[in-house]
């Protein structure tokens, strides 16, 4: 099976790369593009990723390029509740990968606040998001039980997470099978990027699409709240 086998929705692109090289310097095209024509349309472009392992060469391509990073603002998706020096951080992990080179101008809104709690955390996180300007690139990536950023089945707080109207723009979450509790942007916040990218590596990933594509219940599978236009898919083996 490739990507191309898949019955997306009408609109919805999807790109099949050879390697995850590949895979990285084109999603790094293809967001570059879209930084550049948000910088020249308003001033200002804001960049939201997700951490994991994948990204990490993506991050490493776009570091390089020549962008006026002190015009861009980059948040994450999600974060493990852990400070950025923890290796588990998906801060440090943008600062060690991302922030480099020309793109250390960039400006970073993190979303783990040193607090007693959780709950206190994603609060402390819910504010500062107030400064995030309107996402112009999101950049999602997903897991083999068809979480994306950390909206995860059957976590406690998903069906207030996914809720579209919802005032709230993050919210502790809990991830079954995950040593580590975490923070996550809410859906009503992620679905108004203006350019939602998915990034996938893997067979195991394909069949976790095709899966998704096949159903409608959200709260089984969260990223089928994504699969829509406007979404370019990019998939290497």
């Amino acid at each position: 099976m490739t990507i191309f086998d898949l019955d997306l929705p009408i609109d919805v692109q999807a790109s099949s790369l050879g390697d995850p090289q590949q895979l990285a310097q084109s999603l790094a095209d293809t967001v570059v593009d879209a930084l550049r024509s948000a910088i020249d349309s308003h001033g200002h472009a804001t960049l939201v990723v997700s951490g994991g392992r994948s990204p990490v060469r993506f991050f490493q391509c776009l570091a390089q390029v020549d962008l006026p990073w002190q015009q861009v603002t980059i948040s994450l998706a999600d974060e493990r509740w852990v400070p950025a020096a923890h290796p588990d951080s998906n801060e440090g992990l943008v600062r060690r990968h991302l922030l480099q080179g020309p793109a250390s101008k960039a400006r970073l809104l993190g979303l783990y606040q040193p607090t007693e709690t959780l709950e206190a955390a994603a609060l402390a996180a819910d504010q500062a998001l107030a400064e995030l300007p309107p996402i112009d690139v999101l950049v999602l990536g997903m897991g083999e039980d068809g979480h994306t950023a950390s909206l995860f089945p059957a976590s406690p707080n998903l069906s207030l997470a996914l809720q579209v109207d919802s005032q709230r723009r993050c919210l502790p979450m809990h991830a079954p099978s995950a040593p580590h509790q975490r923070l996550s942007m809410t859906l009503a916040l992620l679905s108004r990027a203006r350019l939602p990218l998915l990034a996938l590596q893997g067979a195991a990933k394909l069949e976790t699409l095709a899966e998704a594509l096949r159903g409608d219940d959200v709260a089984t599978m969260p990223i089928r709240a994504f699969l829509r236009a406007p979404l370019a898919i990019y998939w290497c083996p």
